[in-house]
């Protein structure tokens, strides 16, 4: 089974105003085990990062100005993304931006990727398993023991990586693998057999975030900015 744990950051909060995505990150999960494949790029967003977005994630506008286009980059990410299944905290606002972006440039992935990969959206697993607790990324990281000392900023790597070691714990822990190699590869037919059996399975939950998941997000972001 081939996972992809990914994380964006963004000019703001807003895609319906304009904002743009400047960074994606993404993990390579074969058969619950983290391998060493990643996708990792800034993107110049054509536009100005807001001050609200910079403090929590500190991209410069200079830096972005010296980044690719996210035309220049849509190739690579779906090449690394296809025949997998999505793993996103909140991912109603990952996948909004992405959407996006993929229209911006002409690419139609069935409209959306939900209809390219399965979703499975952490931050609704986490409320099924921890109801009334708090479910932001460090507040599971604390709960799961999984280091997060390096997040003095959001980044969208180091968010995916730590997010593929939460979600790894949260649904039962790393597998270990039968040979040092990672075994075959996962094929397509596999993957759909795999998919099958997450949908049968009550430890995985497969969910979009609604208008009041969203304005919570908000409310998160605003007091990491307070707190900055």
């Amino acid at each position: 089974m081939r996972q992809v744990v990914l994380d964006t950051e963004t000019t703001g909060l807003h895609v319906e105003e304009g904002d743009r995505v400047v960074e994606i990150g993404a993990i390579e999960l074969i058969n619950r085990h983290i391998t060493d494949k990643k996708f990792h790029k800034y993107i110049n967003p054509e536009r100005l990062v807001s001050e609200e977005a910079f403090q929590v994630h500190g991209i410069t506008n200079e830096k972005l100005s010296q980044s690719p286009i996210f035309r220049e980059i849509s190739d690579e990410l779906l090449e690394f993304i296809d025949d997998s299944d999505l793993v996103i905290h909140n991912a109603e606002f990952d996948l909004r931006f992405l959407n996006n972006e993929l229209a911006l440039v002409g690419v139609h992935t069935e409209k959306e990727l939900q209809g390219r990969c399965q979703i499975i959206d952490t931050l609704e697993l986490a409320r099924t398993k921890h109801p009334g607790q708090r479910n932001d990324l460090d507040s599971l990281c604390r709960r799961y023991g999984v280091n997060n000392s390096n997040r003095t900023l959001h980044g969208a790597l180091l968010d995916a990586e730590l997010l593929a070691r939460v979600y790894l714990q949260m649904t039962g822990g790393q597998a270990t693998l039968l040979d040092d190699q990672g075994g075959e590869a996962p094929t397509r037919d596999s993957n759909k057999k795999n998919r099958q059996q997450i949908k049968n399975s009550d430890a995985l939950v497969r969910a979009v975030a609604t208008d009041e998941d969203l304005a919570l997000h908000e409310k998160w972001l605003e007091m990491l900015r307070k707190n900055a």
